[in-house]
């Protein structure tokens, strides 16, 4: 790895997080953990576009890695389970996994739609 490509991954992890960070803020009241749920599925549909791309490193690794979070996920799951919120942790593993796969799934197979 060159070291502009590192810098480059980098600058995108930065900006994942920043825009993980700015969407967490907008939903930090909500009942529901749908922030968390937005940035992964979100993530897995830009992952599975970049991986068809010269620019997967870049766009997979640093932002949407950013962007996307297992702990606060795991966490957040954790927290409603000790809340007494079952249905409510099971629903958020549920989406967060089929839809996230989904997503993927789906970039994977627009990623030759956009970059030919």
């Amino acid at each position: 790895m060159t070291p502009l490509l590192a810098v480059a991954v980098i600058a995108a992890g930065a900006f994942g997080a920043l825009a993980r960070y700015l969407i967490g803020r907008a939903g930090a009241k909500a009942a529901w953990p749908w922030p968390v749920l937005l940035v992964n599925v979100v993530g897995s549909l830009v992952a599975g576009v970049a991986l068809q791309t010269d620019l997967a490193l870049i766009v997979a690794t640093g932002f949407a890695g950013g962007l996307t979070t297992f702990s606060t996920f795991s966490v957040e799951t954790v927290q409603l389970v000790g809340q007494g919120r079952w249905r409510a942790a099971a629903a958020s593993v549920a989406l967060n996994l089929a839809l996230g796969l989904a997503a993927a799934t789906a970039g994977w197979f627009l990623g030759p739609v956009f970059f030919g």
